[in-house]
């Protein structure tokens, strides 16, 4: 018979605890609990999370982590705002005036809503919505109303950007926590794209500009700067993380899609897929090794969350089957 210690030149150790830092393929036995554990490279995944209360798309959204996203409104002029705890979500106090395709910025207790679309004459919105953890309340507007736009940031100092007017639309505008002040625009105008990062460090994902685009711009805080192409154009796109670690999921081609992409800061790189195909979904996280992507159209709006992690390394209990 063949023994482990001839196929990796080696035996087998039996220690009393884990080793603390093990290296790629080792095996050892932990003698205290009785289970053999290797070291190994764990694939990435996505795994169901916790379904939305209420089945939407085109919501606000924000979340910078996986476990404390945050989605209002939606599309049916809804008005109604849940919170997820990286388990489930809960319902919290409505926006002040229900609306779809509107954008978002901040956290879980200090939120920021803006633009949106209600219906027929009620598009391109300007209100601008504050909420404290328990109730909205309506803030300064916006100088420029629209809705399909970009948002990213704090409540303090958020940024919105992109949109539809009528007609794709460039501007981009700051918040200060009472005023919305108009700066230099996006390089190019478009609509139903996603937004990443903070107000000095910005990113804009993907769009439409006719048909999808590629296109990644970045924010310094005063100007935008061209950055590296998607591998896969689309609008209608979930956006999560900072500019420097961003995460691009689903989106409209069309069809919908579950292409999910990740930025380093330079350049795009092809990512594990979704398990359920969306656009026009919300998207939550600190980077582009954790997500959390929620609701959408598949095609009819969908409760759906999934949550994303990246490849990592870890120790597993191993079986002889």
């Amino acid at each position: 018979m063949t023994t482990f210690k001839e196929i990796r030149g080696q035996l087998i150790r039996s220690v009393s605890s884990d080793p603390a830092n093990p290296q790629i393929g080792e095996i050892w036995y932990n003698n205290t609990i009785g289970v053999l554990k290797g070291y190994q490279t764990i694939a990435a995944a996505w795994a169901s999370g916790g379904s939305l209360n209420t089945a939407r798309a085109a919501m606000g959204y924000t979340g910078p982590t996986t476990n404390t996203a945050f989605a209002f409104g939606g599309n049916g002029a809804s008005a109604v705002a849940e919170q997820y705890n990286g388990t489930s979500w809960t319902e919290v106090g409505d926006l002040v005036t229900g609306r779809g395709y509107l954008a978002g910025a901040g956290t879980q207790t200090a939120a920021l809503g803006f633009g949106g679309y209600v219906s027929g004459p009620n598009r391109f919105l300007n209100l601008s919505e504050e909420y404290d953890g328990s109730t909205w309340s309506e803030g300064n507007n916006l100088n420029t109303g629209r809705d399909v736009l970009g948002g990213c940031g704090t409540q303090t100092a958020g940024l919105a950007f992109g949109g539809f007017t009528p007609g794709n639309t460039g501007d981009t505008e700051e918040y200060d926590g009472t005023s919305w002040t108009e700066q230099n625009n996006l390089n190019t105008a478009r609509r139903g794209l996603a937004g990443a990062g903070i107000q000095t460090a910005a990113l804009a994902i993907a769009g439409e500009t006719g048909p999808s685009n590629v296109l990644t711009e970045e924010y310094d805080g005063t100007s935008w700067t061209t950055s590296g192409n998607l591998n896969t154009g689309r609008e209608s796109v979930a956006g999560a993380g900072i500019q420097t670690s961003a995460i691009a999921m689903g989106g409209n081609i069309p069809p919908n899609t579950t292409a999910v992409e990740q930025y380093n800061g330079t350049s795009w790189t092809t990512g594990v897929s979704m398990t359920t195909s969306r656009d026009s979904a919300g998207g939550a996280g600190a980077n582009n090794t954790t997500a959390l992507v929620f609701g959408g159209r598949a095609p009819a709006p969908t409760t759906a969350t999934e949550e994303f992690t990246d490849a990592f390394n870890g120790t597993v209990t191993l079986t002889t089957s």
